[in-house]
């Protein structure tokens, strides 16, 4: 054993390797996009990795390897699980014969999703067993656990890390690479009986189901990282508990070295829920306050049992209103939690300072994105006419904000096709535009072109390729003709793909060339049928940038079209006129095709 200081992801990554994992594949999404990554550095021969077109094709490859016998991991953030929900809810009635871990990581903020999805629901909707750990190093260790207990019962299991357990460092305890599991997959064994889903067969197994998870929360009421911490000396004989899980299980351990520590439950594993540790933990006591994100699973679990064993214990936390039900918990608020439901103040030194006014600093599309001049070319080109501009979920999402403002909905990934369609079937007078990212059109849009194409809608689709996966770190996708094992194979191309689909006007244009690509929309868009544009420029992280512009003062008559126009923050307003942020810019010129006076031009290199 040694220790290492990691991220929270990357001690998952190392505990899936500890465990002798075979196969992991997953879809980016934050928080949980460093666990494939660093698995794809860290890995050993004979262990794969891939990064899926989304996250159902993820799970459905780490089900087949599993089938095989194969220790498996999928990985994805909390949204991502709706995609994947097809195919769990019918392995959660097959089962698995390998080890299989769910990764999903959960968002409570949300700091960078579209919700705030708890995805302990979806562990007892799907009926199988979950994780819930409350640090770092407990991720590292309970990835291992996961992974045994999957094998002993038969059944996939959920890791439901939290964005501070993810994205928290600390100094971890792993093991060497002597210590480490070596598993060798037994092979696929044909056996209809068991794999091949039909009714009768779900039915048996619905009732296997049920047995199992009733042995598995006596399982669990002895499992090690499900525990009750007595109380401090202080609060021996009081008759207030707190029950916690997760991230706010290490918050409320912060508090209690400032207000003591009471009778406290600490549950590791949500569903099935250890109920005769509950049950040890709940006697003698009158109240218990729960600590928990996002949604009030253990309170409503100790309510039933308290109910259910005619047990006097009064319940509260979300539901009571005595803990905030929306966003993450943090150290202060614990604190103050733990502090009122004891009736008293914070200590003073405990007491949480107001903290300085930030400078506001709104998300925005990056100096030199090409998605901003995407965007600009539309806007211009269907200036006067009465449109709408379907969005989707990436970078290109701050394509609503002003002066843009290009993007009226945004639902999930690949919606805005499928709104798009809706709108133009309502409102046939409304120029309709679906935008997508190259990553996103092969995640999940290319059903929503066949289904536009096949039932005869007028819309434009706008696809932003910018060769890569921008927003959550630049991860490799179809189109770019890299995996991540690091093979070199064939770009899948989009354009042939959409003429395959049933499109017959496609045209690739560079958005950076402004007049070009507000002609090629003007005449694409005024065509019948479904149509598609691909915008095709690299994303400026992945491109050595130009020279940057610089602008002839002498020239500029501070009108400030171009900030006004584009709002890129390379230009700054200075003195009445307009200058160039040389650490920013990258010498995209879109700018300087926008300046009635011609006075951008290219300057020196943004490095001398």
């Amino acid at each position: 054993m040694h220790n290492e200081f990691l991220m929270g992801n990357e001690a998952i990554a190392l505990g899936a390797i500890a465990a002798g994992v075979n196969l992991v594949s997953g879809y980016p999404g934050t928080p949980s996009t460093e666990v494939l990554e660093t698995f794809a550095k860290k890995r050993g021969d004979g262990q794969y990795v891939e990064w899926s077109v989304n996250e159902k094709v993820a799970l459905e490859v780490a089900a087949g390897a599993a089938y095989s016998g194969a220790r498996t991991m999928v990985t994805m953030k909390q949204v991502g699980l709706n995609v994947a929900s097809d195919p769990l809810m019918s392995l959660a009635y097959i089962g698995i014969k390998g080890g299989m871990v769910i990764l999903v990581a959960d968002d409570p903020g949300p700091v960078s999703s579209q919700t705030e999805q708890d995805t302990r629901h979806f562990s007892a909707f799907s009926k199988l067993p979950c994780f819930d750990p409350s640090s770092a190093q407990e991720a590292y260790e309970m990835v291992q656990d996961a992974f045994a207990y999957s094998e002993k019962y038969g059944t996939p299991v959920f890791l439901r890390p939290t964005t501070r357990v993810c994205h928290g460092y600390a100094s971890i305890t792993v093991k060497d690479s002597e210590e480490y599991e070596l598993h060798t997959p037994e092979g696929f064994i044909k056996d209809s009986n068991r794999w091949v889903i039909f009714p009768r067969l779900s039915y048996q197994n619905h009732i296997k189901i049920e047995a199992r998870n009733e042995e598995l929360a006596l399982d669990f009421s002895n499992y090690e990282k499900n525990k009750i911490l007595p109380a401090s000396d202080e609060y021996k004989n009081c008759r207030k508990g707190i029950a916690s899980g997760g991230i706010s299980f290490t918050y409320a351990m912060e508090a209690a070295k400032q207000l003591g520590e009471l009778r406290h439950l600490k549950v590791s594993t949500p569903h099935p829920f250890p109920e005769q540790l509950a049950l040890r933990f709940l006697e003698g006591l009158d109240e218990v306050l729960c600590l928990e994100e996002l949604d009030p699973v253990i309170e409503r679990e100790l309510t039933y049992i308290c109910g259910k064993h005619h047990l006097p214990v009064k319940i509260i936390g979300k539901l009571t209103h005595d803990v905030k039900n929306a966003g993450e918990n943090t150290r202060d608020s614990v604190l103050q939690n733990i502090a009122a439901f004891l009736g008293k103040g914070l200590p003073k030194a405990a007491s949480p300072e107001t903290p300085p006014a930030l400078p506001v600093r709104p998300p925005v599309l990056c100096a030199g994105c090409p998605h901003r001049a995407s965007f600009y070319a539309v806007k211009k080109a269907m200036k006067g006419k009465k449109t709408i501009f379907c969005g989707d979920i990436g970078c290109y999402t701050l394509g609503n904000a002003m002066p843009l403002d290009m993007v009226d909905t945004c639902l999930c990934m690949g919606a805005g096709l499928g709104i798009a369609q809706g709108v133009g079937k309502i409102e046939p007078d409304t120029t309709c535009f679906a935008f997508v990212g190259d990553s996103t059109f092969f995640a999940s849009a290319i059903t929503g072109v066949v289904n536009a194409v096949y039932n005869q809608a007028d819309m434009t689709l706008i696809i932003l390729d910018n060769s890569t996966t921008a927003m959550t770190g630049h991860q490799p996708h179809p189109g770019t003709g890299q995996t991540m094992m690091g093979d070199i194979v064939a770009k899948i191309d989009m354009e042939a793909v959409l003429r395959g689909i049933g499109l017959t006007v496609v045209e690739t244009v560079n958005p950076l060339e402004h007049e070009t690509a507000v002609s090629c929309v003007q005449r694409i868009a005024s065509q019948p049928g479904v149509k598609a544009i691909i915008f095709k420029s690299p994303c400026i992280a992945i491109v050595k940038p130009e020279k940057s512009m610089q602008v002839d003062q002498n020239i500029c008559i501070g009108c400030n079209k171009c900030i006004n126009e584009i709002g890129c923050p390379a230009l700054i307003r200075e003195n009445g006129k307009v200058t160039i942020d040389a650490s920013l810019c990258t010498g995209c010129t879109l700018c300087s095709q926008l300046c009635p006076m011609k006075a951008i031009q290219k300057g020196g290199n943004m490095h001398e």
